[in-house]
């Protein structure tokens, strides 16, 4: 599949020239839209169309992320101010009616990703609370009891899945022991493996989800040069061994400071770390090209995953 190991973001509501161009030529592996780029209902139905014709796909992938509350890029289109740990609490409290208003809750959004042309959503976050876990997840996560995390995250890819909406589990191998936020500069943990491993891990671990995003995370009793997301003894032997993940592998945002190499950079150390496809998010175009003409295409295992993954769209 003749397709470059990145996803790529824009600028604005509509594509520039160099963007068709980017698109058309270039052949990225997928787009990932933000708030920048999403305006109203007929303006985004318009966009992602606008993708699809350029890249001759109906099935191009097309990313959001699109938590709730304060991780919404839809805010000013659809309202659904609610977070993930309001329905951990709620399972907590009444497992039964959390069940049946969390699958409606996802069936509308699913429905609503896919009338807009989307059909990546880049949830759940599997990050387990900790009393000083950093804002930067905060109620993000569903829980602090790790079985709940693992329970609600499970489902979501499950309802997801019913409305032919892919999801992607974040972030791997855990971000909820970290007390920084990566956007701003590479969190350190410390824990063992045994209790990294007890905790963090469990709700990855068999995930069917079809990907998973990496943590931009130095854990130091696991490899004490290089952030997950450059790590290759713990993508090899932890998300691909010990937590068993059988999807494709993407990095977090290589333009998050966590990361202190350049794009290029940054973007091939994943790449050789075992990623499978690289996401960049700030939408610079000239970051864009460069980025692409420095990536390989795709190998035969995300070729392989991305063919079924166009099965799984219909």
């Amino acid at each position: 599949m003749n397709r470059k190991a990145l996803i790529v973001s824009l600028k604005g509501t509509k594509l520039s020239r160099m963007e068709k161009i980017l698109l058309s030529k270039e052949k990225p592996w997928g787009v990932i839209l933000f708030k920048r780029n999403l305006r109203s209902l007929h303006q985004i139905k318009n966009l992602t169309a606008e993708i699809q014709n350029i890249t001759k796909n109906k099935k191009f992938p097309i990313l959001i992320d699109e938590e709730g509350e304060r991780v919404s890029r839809l805010r000013d289109v659809i309202n659904h101010n609610i977070s993930s740990n309001f329905f951990g609490d709620l399972f907590h409290t009444n497992k039964e009616f959390c069940l049946k208003i969390f699958k409606h809750y996802l069936s509308s959004l699913g429905k609503t990703l896919s009338e807009l042309g989307i059909n990546i959503n880049t949830i759940p976050v599997l990050d387990v609370l900790r009393n000083n876990t950093h804002y930067i997840i905060g109620n993000r996560s569903f829980s602090k009891n790790k079985k709940i995390v693992k329970k609600l995250g499970q489902l979501t890819i499950k309802y997801l899945n019913l409305n032919k909406i892919a999801g992607i589990v974040k972030h791997i191998p855990g971000h909820g022991a970290a007390t920084a936020d990566s956007h701003k500069k590479m969190p350190r943990v410390n824990l063992s493996l045994k209790k990294l491993e007890k905790i963090d891990f469990y709700p990855f671990r068999l995930s069917n989800a079809k990907f998973a995003m990496t943590a931009h995370i130095l854990y130091s009793k696991l490899d004490k040069k290089n952030v997950a997301t450059f790590s290759k003894k713990i993508i090899k032997k932890i998300i691909r061994k010990k937590l068993k993940f059988k999807g494709i592998l993407l990095s977090d945002d290589i333009s998050m400071k966590a990361l202190k190499f350049d794009l290029v950079t940054n973007a091939k150390k994943s790449i050789d770390a075992g990623c499978n496809l690289v996401l960049y998010c700030a939408g610079n175009t000239r970051d864009n090209f460069k980025l692409i003409k420095s990536l390989p295409y795709i190998d035969k295992f995300t070729s392989k995953k991305t063919s079924e993954f166009f099965k799984f769209l219909g």
